[in-house]
């Protein structure tokens, strides 16, 4: 991997012991200038490793704690009257919410009503929200990180299959190995800030690179017959949409600049695959709740087998 990348990627290390690949794809997704979704169980380290991104790239960090009763001008802003003001184009002033900031963690996605995720959707594609007919441009870099209980739990509403596709990567930390919970357990002091590595115009000058990746034609043909894949066969009930595509490209070229490379190659497509579509591919939880065999359509499987559907030499 390039030096750099290494140095961010040991200092994440310090909070989140012993989840290297999962740290590495965490990056790679902040390099593709896509957004993050963490899907696990309470107190996985989710929202530690999202406030460490913010802290080794010394960019501005908040949290949206998301509850059933959060309303969108919670999270977006609102409008704030002024009654003395008699200058009519100042009775108004716009009150920012917390989605401005660069760093947005929103916390438990899924236990707000479908009203207030809805809301999130023009921030994470336009990089803007409209309040009253006014459009307010968000910061740059931005970067959205939203961690997600599983939907089993109560208190939680599915995403819909349009807010999923809008997340660029999907992840999960999983329960640590018993040598790393060991290390993590014999930590002193897990509340220190991790120092600034890189700062925003590194941040955006990576993000330059990533893009400069030399993509040949060989590659951009497997990309897409397995795209075209999850279409033409019956065995993927959603197929991949040209958002998942254009995903999978600048996914690719991210993961190649970590390591070092200026080109990519079919291992790095097939690196961010499952991560990138598993969440595409998989059934919703309407259609899960009409499948019989809702074992055989887990995403993560879906993706694997599409990927093991298509040889790379001959597409």
């Amino acid at each position: 991997m390039r030096k750099d990348i290494i140095e961010i990627q040991n200092a994440l290390s310090e909070k989140i012991i012993g989840k290297a690949h999962q740290l590495k794809l965490a990056i790679t997704c902040l390099l593709a200038n896509g957004h993050l979704l963490i899907e696990d169980l309470p107190g996985m380290g989710k929202t530690t490793l999202s406030h460490a991104l913010s802290q080794v790239f010394g960019l501005q960090y908040s949290r949206i704690q998301f509850t059933s009763d959060l309303l969108p001008s919670d999270m977006l802003g609102v409008n704030i009257f002024h009654s003395g003001e008699t200058d009519i184009d100042k009775q108004f002033s716009f009150r920012h919410g917390p989605i401005f900031s660069q760093v947005v963690l929103a916390d438990e996605l899924n236990r707000a009503s479908p009203k207030t995720q809805s809301a999130l959707l023009e921030a994470m594609e336009e990089r803007q929200v409209s309040v009253d007919g006014v459009t307010h441009a968000l910061p740059s870099p931005f970067f959205v990180i939203a961690t997600q209980n599983p939907s089993y739990q109560s208190g939680t509403y599915p995403l819909p299959e349009s807010q999923l596709d809008r997340f660029f990567m999907r992840i999960s930390l999983g329960y640590p190995a018993w040598e790393a919970e060991k290390a993590m357990l014999l930590q002193q002091d897990t509340t220190a800030p991790l120092n600034h590595i890189r700062n925003e115009q590194d941040l955006t000058n990576m993000q330059r690179q990533v893009s400069a990746v030399h993509t040949s034609d060989a590659i951009i043909h497997y990309i897409l017959r397995l795209v075209s894949e999850s279409r033409e066969s019956n065995d993927y009930p959603n197929p991949l949409s040209p958002r998942a595509s254009r995903a999978l490209l600048q996914g690719a070229k991210a993961w190649a600049y970590v390591d070092g490379k200026d080109y990519v190659t079919p291992e790095d497509v097939q690196a961010v695959f499952i991560a990138i579509t598993a969440h595409r591919l998989s059934l919703s939880s309407h259609q899960l709740s009409h499948s019989q065999q809702s074992g055989l359509f887990d995403g993560d499987k879906l993706s694997q087998k599409l990927l093991d559907s298509v040889d790379p030499l001959a597409a």
